[in-house]
C-alpha cells in the first residue's frame, strides 16, 4: 500500500550564521510539520540544498531526521544524478530501512533523449527499491514525456510514483489518463497541487507546504473529499505567497517564510544567496495578509 498520499514536504536544510547545519532548527521544522498535518517528509531533495552538503553532512542530516521523526511519518530520501551507474550504486549501498521510497531526479545537464531517460530509470528499477521518478524540466533541461513515464510505470512496478513538475499541466492529465492502476502521480509544482489532486493525483511534494502545513494538508484533504469550493478558498489564499517564494529561485523564498515564523535562521550556502530585501519585504507583507484573512 502506498503511504505517500497528501502533502509531502521537501525539507530545507537550515544553516547557522557560520553555515554549519543548524540541527536545532531542523528539529523545530520537523516538529512543526508533524504537529500541523504534513503527511510525509522528503529528505535531501533540491530544496535541501543537497548539492552543497558534504557526504558526512548528508549522513548527519539523514540520521537526525530519522531520530526526530521517530517513525511518526513516512520518509522519502532524495538520491539522484546524471551518472546512472553511480546513482544506481548509491541506491544499492544506502541503508533505506527507515525510508518508504527514494526520490530520484532525472539526469540533468547531459540532456538524454527519451530512450536514454527510459534506460536510466530501468537501471534504477533493477535495484528492486521503491523509486519515485522526478521530472522537473525547468531544472534538468529535459522533459520526461508522458509516454515515457507510462512506459516505465507499466514495465516496472517498483517505479510506483512520479513527482511531476512539467510546466504544461496537460502532461499531468495525460499521465493520469493513461497510467496503469497502482501508479501514483503527485504534483511537484505547488500551484498545481489542487487541480492535479482533483484530477486524480495523490497530492503534492511541496515547498510552501512546510511553511503552511495546516493549510496545505487541509486543502488536499478537502480535495480528496470532493469539497472543491472549500479547497479552492485555501488555494486562493496561498497563491500569492507560493508565487513569491519562487520569484528568485528556491529555497531562498521558503527560508524567508520559515525565518519570519521563527522556525529557522535565514542563511543559504553559495552559489545560492538569501532573497533580496525587496522580495523579503513582499513575502513578509503577504504573510501578514494571510494571517489576517
Amino acid at each position: 500500500m502506498n503511504n505517500l498520499k497528501g502533502v509531502g514536504v521537501a525539507l530545507v536544510t537550515p544553516f547557522n550564521e557560520d553555515l554549519s547545519v543548524d540541527f536545532d532548527s531542523l528539529t523545530r521544522l520537523i516538529e512543526y510539520n508533524i504537529e500541523n498535518g504534513t503527511n510525509y517528509l522528503v529528505v535531501l531533495g533540491t530544496t535541501a540544498e543537497a548539492a552543497t552538503l558534504s557526504k558526512e553532512e548528508k549522513k548527519e542530516v539523514i540520521k537526525h531526521v530519522i531520530k526526530i521523526n521517530s517513525k511518526r511519518l513516512p520518509l522519502v530520501l532524495g538520491i539522484g544524478g546524471n551518472n546512472t551507474l553511480e546513482v544506481k550504486k548509491q541506491i544499492e549501498e544506502t541503508d533505506l530501512s527507515d525510508f518508504d521510497a527514494v526520490l530520484s531526479v532525472s539526469p540533468y545537464y547531459n540532456k538524454p533523449n527519451q530512450e536514454g531517460l527510459y534506460q536510466h530509470y530501468k537501471a534504477l528499477a533493477e535495484t528492486g527499491k521503491q523509486i519515485i521518478i522526478y521530472n522537473v524540466p525547468g531544472r534538468t533541461g529535459q522533459n520526461i514525456e508522458a509516454a515515457t513515464t507510462v512506459r516505465l510505470a507499466k514495465e516496472f512496478p517498483n517505479l510506483f510514483m512520479i513527482k511531476e513538475a512539467c510546466p504544461n499541466i496537460n502532461q499531468y492529465f495525460d499521465i493520469l489518463r493513461k497510467k496503469p492502476a497502482g501508479f501514483s502521480l503527485v504534483s511537484g509544482d505547488d500551484e498545481y497541487a489542487l487541480p492535479v489532486t482533483l484530477a486524480g493525483g495523490d497530492g503534492v511534494i511541496s515547498v510552501i507546504g512546510q511553511g503552511y502545513p495546516k493549510e496545505f494538508s487541509t486543502m488536499l484533504q478537502l480535495a480528496f473529499e470532493g469539497k472543491v469550493k472549500e479547497a479552492y478558498e485555501i488555494h486562493n489564499k496561498l497563491v500569492e505567497i507560493t508565487r513569491l517564494i519562487f520569484a528568485e529561485g528556491n529555497p531562498c523564498g521558503i527560508k524567508t517564510v520559515l525565518a519570519e515564523k521563527g522556525i529557522i535562521k535565514n542563511y543559504l550556502r553559495l552559489p545560492l544567496v538569501a532573497a533580496s530585501e525587496g522580495l523579503q519585504t513582499k513575502i513578509k507583507a503577504e504573510m501578514a495578509k494571510i494571517y489576517n484573512l
